[in-house]
């Protein structure tokens, strides 16, 4: 694979603009006041909640829209179907790994372990909501279960906010579109601008992320003194260095065994990841990556198939991000998560996971909807990562941007191609 000259990006902007810098403020603001004024900073809860419900807001759409459309895209009965057939061989397997490598980690590490957090501190409404959905589960057989997934109505299951009715809807709905062929186009170029639209107000929510952090931070630092601190850089580190290992262990042994290096191909993309630092996206990267693989020697319906696919259904630090934090939020609340509820909470985020598109905020949101859909953790929780989240999100988008680039590298060279 040649190396090329990074690619010249834009000229940055003033830093107090981007969302980073203001996140750092609300984040360090929040800390102060929970530090000095412990009662001040318990009364920031509100802001805190009141951008955790934005995000819940916005998770039934997000998941419809990318789910359908990331089905509907794929084509059947011809050469383009045998190569995403492939690719998503590859994503399933090597996302559901990364999934069992945040599980695995957070249970070796015990991040959260040492908070004592409650639920009721953090959001009574959410913990009622859980608390429902929990009592209801218990009581369903395995055909009452299958049964509780399916909605009234097609539209019932956008307008209830049940997400695992809005994920077996996506899921109909997208391979009913990839079926009809041609004459899908007129639907999915309508997904195609509703997920613009869309992801155009998940850009326009997150501006509010400074403020939720802010409120989240000040409450849970007031809440919980320096003990939330520690636990809040221990999940941060291990976050970091889980997706690094990640990165270069087991990409690395894939890339290693399919012909090329992992170190050579991230030099490779150094532009793209430099783009996807500055924006804590990895869609901003796109167009680029594309045209990369391309000049490394990748087919471009390879690369035209692959890497879209990827950025719904391939996302390795969302989802070691997923299980990491989800089992973060269990043990600083003191939740102890049986075999059988862990392997549930996977067998969830293997699927809801292929909803996270590459935007900023996302990862939050997706984790959103997988708490929603497993009632042993309070969805009320997430306000104990909402101040470090968009920290987070900087190691998701470069995880899942290397990750994409090695499927399609992979994926070009199960079709013959020299990369």
């Amino acid at each position: 694979m040649a190396l090329q000259p990074m690619v010249a990006g834009a000229a940055p902007k003033p830093l107090y603009t981007q969302l980073y810098f203001q996140v750092l403020v609300g984040v360090l603001l929040g800390v102060i006041i929970g530090l000095l004024w412990p009662t001040y900073g318990e009364a920031m809860k509100p802001l805190g909640d009141a951008f955790i419900s934005i995000v819940k807001m916005i998770i039934a759409p997000v998941i419809f829209v990318t789910v359908t459309l990331g089905l509907g895209r794929l084509k059947q009965g011809n050469e383009a179907g045998a190569v995403i057939l492939k690719a998503l061989a590859y994503f399933i397997v090597v996302s559901s790994f990364a999934l069992l490598i945040g599980l695995i980690t957070g249970n070796l590490i015990h991040p959260g372990s040492g908070l004592h957090a409650t639920a009721a501190t953090l959001d009574a409404t959410s913990v009622k909501a859980a608390a429902n959905y929990a009592g209801k589960a218990k009581d369903l057989t395995v055909v009452g279960s299958l049964l509780a997934i399916i909605p009234k109505t097609w539209l019932s299951a956008l307008t209830d906010g049940d997400i695992l009715q809005v994920l077996f809807v996506a899921i109909i709905s997208g391979f009913a579109l990839s079926a009809v062929g041609e004459r899908a186009t007129p639907i999915l170029n309508f997904l195609e601008s509703a997920n613009a639209v869309i992801f155009r107000m998940v850009g326009i929510l997150m501006r509010a992320a400074p403020i939720g952090a802010f409120g989240a931070m000040a409450f849970t630092i007031g809440k919980f003194g320096v003990a939330a601190l520690v636990t809040m850089a221990w999940l941060l580190g291990t976050f970091y260095l889980t997706s690094l290992l990640f990165i270069l262990i087991v990409l690395g042994a894939i890339a290693h065994f399919s012909g090329f290096s992992i170190l050579k191909l991230i030099r490779y993309i150094k532009g793209e990841l430099l783009i996807v630092l500055g924006t804590s996206s990895s869609e901003a990267a796109l167009p680029s990556l594309m045209e990369k693989l391309e000049a490394a020697g990748a087919k471009k319906d390879v690369v035209g198939l692959v890497v879209p696919a990827g950025y719904s259904f391939n996302l390795d630090g969302t989802n070691i991000y997923m299980t990491l934090a989800a089992l973060y939020i269990a043990q600083a609340m003191d939740i102890n998560l049986s075999l059988t509820q862990q392997l549930s909470l996977l067998l969830v985020a293997i699927i809801s996971s292929k909803g996270a598109a590459g935007v900023t905020g996302s990862g939050f949101i997706v984790l959103a909807s997988t708490l929603s859909i497993v009632p042993d953790i309070p969805l009320a929780g997430m306000a104990l990562i909402l101040g470090i989240d968009r920290f987070m999100s900087e190691c998701r988008a470069l995880t899942n941007i290397v990750g994409n680039a090695v499927a399609t590298a992979v994926v070009s060279k199960w079709e013959g191609e020299k990369t």
